[in-house]
């Protein structure tokens, strides 16, 4: 993995704490990680996958 260095609002930060003291997540790489993941599942690729889908059903 590559280290990435981020700043975001002190609100975000206390909120992905939270999560981590509530045993949701390891630590706050994990929680970011998680959500960097669902945002690029969302915003990129479930829409390849719709545009592939698109292209099959041109086929009938």
């Amino acid at each position: 993995m590559r280290l990435v260095t981020v700043k975001m609002p002190e609100a975000y930060v206390e909120a992905i704490d939270e999560l981590v003291r509530n045993g949701r997540f390891t630590s706050r790489s994990e929680a970011i990680r998680v959500a960097i993941r669902e945002l690029l599942r969302r915003e990129l690729w479930i829409k390849e996958m719709d545009e592939d889908d698109d292209d099959f059903s041109d086929d009938f």
